[in-house]
């Protein structure tokens, strides 16, 4: 796994009304501090890559459909330099996805539904804090299929 990411099993509770599903308490263990939450919609088969944040660490849950999510440390100075890691994330395979700050990621849809991809960000966004590349940029990598 690369330095500093995490996942995470999340409860969900349903019965015959709904269910609830959690993804992030203030008294969790990683927890450091609340940005802002979004909510990102991922159209069937629709690839968004690669992005990274330099100063934002990203929570992700997949609340609704499912993602394959890829992540890139291109940090000099980390033990993971290089490293590649790839997840899948879901309704039935609901975990929390942390993602520190300057680690490429892409993801893209697996379902014929749309995926909800949920953030709760320790920054609010800002296009001066996001770096972003291609998805077929040479210096990561991963080949999308």
């Amino acid at each position: 796994m690369i330095k500093g990411v995490s996942k995470k099993k999340l409860q969900v509770f349903e019965d015959n009304r709904g269910k609830v599903m959690h993804m992030l308490r203030s008294d969790d263990p990683g927890f450091t501090q609340f940005g802002e939450v979004y909510f990102s919609w991922i159209y069937p088969n629709a690839l968004k890559a690669w992005k990274l944040h330099k100063k934002i660490t990203c929570n992700f849950a997949i609340p609704f459909g499912s993602i394959r999510i890829v992540l890139y440390d291109e940090r000099e100075d980390s033990e993971t330099h290089g490293q590649v890691n790839e997840f899948v994330l879901g309704e039935r395979s609901y975990y929390l996805l942390t993602i520190p700050n300057n680690i490429w990621y892409g993801f893209v849809s697996n379902t014929e539904v749309p995926s909800l991809v949920t953030n709760c960000a320790t920054f609010p966004h800002s296009v001066e804090e996001v770096r972003t590349r291609d998805y077929d940029d040479p210096r990561i990598p991963y080949q999308w299929t």
